[in-house]
């Protein structure tokens, strides 16, 4: 199933809105990370120290961009995120973040919170990606915002699963 162009640019344009009021160092920070050379340690890498210290507020500015929206359009954001933790469910990836089934689906949250162009750059060359990084609140997001507010969990429709190792393509073999 693929999703309407207009729900990704919509989530992806709410990811980098969440992340504006944080400041030019935040966006400075993920695009360093994102276009770094994947052969560098990225725990040496001051980007990803500041990110990770801003997670919470970004995670705070998303709720409040979100938290009037009707529960049609939760669960179309909800539909994307999962989709987007999806299709980089992948052994290559999991391999770079290492991790336990819940430890790679919080990877892939990170992924996914720090926009388009790093989730990009992982899905091109999983070296890209954070060992042990992880952003827990970012892969149930909108479908626990959407829980609070109408007191069900959305059913998104696809079909698809945002747990760990439910892409058979990308744990073949």
């Amino acid at each position: 199933m693929m999703l309407p162009a207009g729900d990704e640019e919509r989530f992806w344009a709410l990811v980098e809105a969440a992340w504006a009021p944080l400041g030019p160092s935040a966006t400075e920070a993920r695009q360093a990370l994102a276009r770094r050379d994947p052969a560098e340690d990225v725990w040496n890498n001051q980007a990803l120290g500041l990110v990770d210290s801003m997670l919470p507020r970004f995670l705070d500015q998303l709720a409040d961009l979100t938290r009037e929206l009707p529960a049609a359009d939760l669960v179309s954001l909800d539909r994307v995120i999962e989709r987007k933790l999806y299709d980089i469910d992948r052994a290559d990836i999991q391999e770079v973040t290492d991790g336990s089934d819940d430890g790679f689906l919080y990877a892939r949250g990170l992924i996914v919170a720090l926009g388009r162009d790093f989730y990009s750059a992982v899905a091109r060359d999983p070296r890209m990606a954070v060992p042990d990084g992880e952003c827990e609140d970012m892969p149930y997001f909108f479908s626990r915002l959407h829980h609070r507010r109408f007191a069900s969990f959305p059913d998104t429709g696809s079909g698809i699963s945002r747990e760990s190792a439910s892409n058979p393509v990308g744990w073949a073999s």
